[in-house]
């Protein structure tokens, strides 16, 4: 994850993330920013100044569980997955197909404090 000054564009820090990363949220009454990682993890990111950034630890979601959502009243992160069948054989138009999700399979993870 890199952060950056918004009013400079200098990067402030580069911190350490999960990988497929897909989304992620900032949580400015908390002073934490999130990623969302396809692997299975959510990294949570501290800001302890506006010029020094931790990474407070990794939790464990779900394979594929890349779409994030923060509700900032609630302080509640939400993830959506569900269980994949194999992917399809590589064609010329699709070179690097896709798993489809399984019917029935999906879910909404919540996370919050």
């Amino acid at each position: 994850m890199v952060v950056t000054d918004a009013k400079t564009g200098a990067v402030v820090a580069t911190l350490p993330i999960g990988e497929r990363v897909d989304g992620v949220a900032f949580d400015p009454a908390l002073g934490l920013a999130f990623s969302s990682n396809g692997e299975g993890t959510l990294t949570v990111v501290r800001e302890e100044s506006p010029m020094k950034f931790t990474v407070v630890g990794n939790v464990t979601t779900a394979p594929g569980a890349r779409t994030l959502a923060l509700d900032p009243k609630t302080h509640r992160i939400y993830l959506v997955t569900a269980q994949f069948g194999p992917a399809p054989q590589p064609t010329p138009e699709r070179p690097r197909p896709r798993p489809s999700p399984l019917p029935g399979t999906f879910e909404v993870m919540v996370f919050g404090e």
